[in-house]
């Protein structure tokens, strides 16, 4: 049975220290609760040769499943909260988990606010093996860049989820969280610092975001918990209603659920994700039907009656 990973403001808080303390880049390693054969964890260098290292964890198979579903975080960015949902995967589905430039596992140390680079470093998560399709999910702030990504990247990318995103505009909850971070941005741990600052400065590279949606030619689910005191449900509304897009954006909301889905059961959160994976269609051969008997006759006797 997988520990329960650190909740709520203080619990997180003391996890990051203590494990900055001890030197440690999980809260809870996923190694102690599972085997390398069921959560695995990887690192990969950057795109765009920026030069960094990051850190993943992702579902091993033997056999190459027929879609991989990449999620990009939000902030602060911990893969390892993950885990029960790469764990619960069918063997017919693949899942890769990112910690973000600057967060757990990966570089810079630095906190990296520019969305556009991050997509750019994330980019090397769309490779798919042949015949493999990716769903991409955005998680929160992950939810921008995750956006950039799909259309920077057209063709590597089946469908985009915007799962509880961030759109420049903190909820109750997160606008005190970000009033006391920024009073104590020189003493509290680096994550949680990173997230402050790039959660304050994203509504000004929004537009960019905006712009992909236009351009994007896959299905676009935006999936939100109408208690979500993070980031607002109406925010999330507006965007599906006011952006232009080349194919209707799908709406879900999730009755009851907060902003944090990957949170709660494990076996929930992958049928909402498995509700943006297309069904495949089901074809049935059949000979063609001719019009009439005519055209089984001579081509003397069509001519006959043509005259």
């Amino acid at each position: 049975m997988a520990r329960k990973r650190p909740k709520g403001v203080l619990e997180i808080t003391w996890a990051v220290a203590e494990s900055a303390v001890r030197g440690r880049q999980e809260h809870v390693p996923v190694a102690d609760d599972y085997p390398d054969t069921v959560v695995r964890r990887i690192s990969f260098a950057a795109g765009g040769g920026l030069g960094w290292k990051l850190s993943a964890i992702e579902s091993p198979r033997a056999r190459s499943a027929p879609w991989k579903i990449v999620v990009v975080t939000g902030a602060p960015s911990w893969a390892e909260y993950w885990a029960p949902a790469i764990a619960a995967l069918p063997e017919d589905r693949e899942m890769v988990v990112v910690d973000r430039p600057g967060y757990a596992g990966s570089e810079p140390v630095e906190y990296v606010g520019d969305i556009g680079q991050q997509a750019l470093a994330l980019s090397p998560l769309l490779q798919a093996k042949p015949g493999q399709r990716i769903l991409l999910v955005g998680q929160s702030y992950g939810a921008a860049i995750a956006t950039l990504m799909a259309s920077a990247n057209p063709g590597k990318v089946a469908g985009l989820v915007l799962l509880s995103g961030y759109y420049g505009q903190p909820g109750p909850t997160a606008e005190w969280l970000l009033k006391v971070g920024a009073r104590m941005l020189k003493i509290i741990p680096r994550d949680v610092r990173h997230a402050v600052l790039e959660v304050t400065n994203q509504a000004g590279q929004l537009e960019g975001m905006h712009a992909a949606l236009r351009r994007l030619k896959v299905p676009v689910h935006v999936v939100h918990g109408d208690k979500d005191d993070f980031a607002p449900i109406e925010l999330a509304e507006k965007l599906v209603a006011e952006t232009r897009t080349r194919r209707p954006m799908r709406f879900e909301r999730v009755t009851g659920a907060n902003h944090f889905l990957n949170d709660g059961p494990a076996e929930d959160l992958l049928a909402t994700l498995e509700g943006c994976i297309p069904r495949p269609l089901a074809f049935k051969l059949s000979w063609p039907r001719w019009p009439n008997r005519l055209w089984l006759a001579k081509p003397k006797a069509r001519a006959a009656v043509a005259t």
